[in-house]
């Protein structure tokens, strides 16, 4: 039944969005956004450091991304507090116990409308950029850099910042 949801189609790069009244903004790319840098966690940082670093730097969830790039997850404040609270985890488990590893990625040159689609179902989304790196040997390998979270939040403020009307 998902290859008969548009939406899904749409979110999963199946399908070019065929909504016919779309709003202003469904064309614009992400990049538009002008996202601040996120804060990046290691995998080896602790839950107890986790909450610490979010509650002082004033951010509600950060990416955990491993030394050689691979994005491993997102870690919110919330459930991180929740699953130490519910004995689920201990504060100094690794935060790698807590995090979510199931989100979605986009890119810079993807369009609001796409992120819009994501949006609907997921609370944020990780904009990825990808990024040619060579080895010392000369071989060449595509790498995914992170590059923001995006919200919903985060898209509405562009709207109703930017609204044509």
């Amino acid at each position: 039944s998902k290859f008969l949801n548009d939406k899904w189609m749409i979110k999963n790069g199946f399908l070019n969005d065929i909504q016919e009244h779309k709003p202003w903004w469904w064309n614009i790319k992400v990049q538009k956004l002008n996202l601040s840098a996120p804060l990046i966690l290691l995998p080896e940082v602790s839950c107890q450091k986790a909450i610490e670093i979010l509650q002082e730097k004033g951010y509600d969830q950060a990416p955990v991304v491993a030394e050689s790039g691979l994005i491993l997850g997102m870690v919110t404040l919330s459930n991180t507090l929740t699953s130490v609270l519910a004995g689920n985890a201990q504060f100094s488990d690794p935060v790698t116990k807590v995090i979510y590893d199931q989100f979605s990625k986009i890119g810079l040159e993807d369009s609001l409308g796409k992120l819009s689609c994501i949006l609907e179902n997921d609370h944020f989304a990780i904009v990825v950029h990808e990024q040619m790196q060579f080895n010392g040997n000369g071989s060449s390998f595509m790498k995914q850099m992170v590059f923001g979270v995006v919200t919903a939040m985060d898209l509405l403020t562009f709207v109703s910042r930017n609204d044509k009307k």
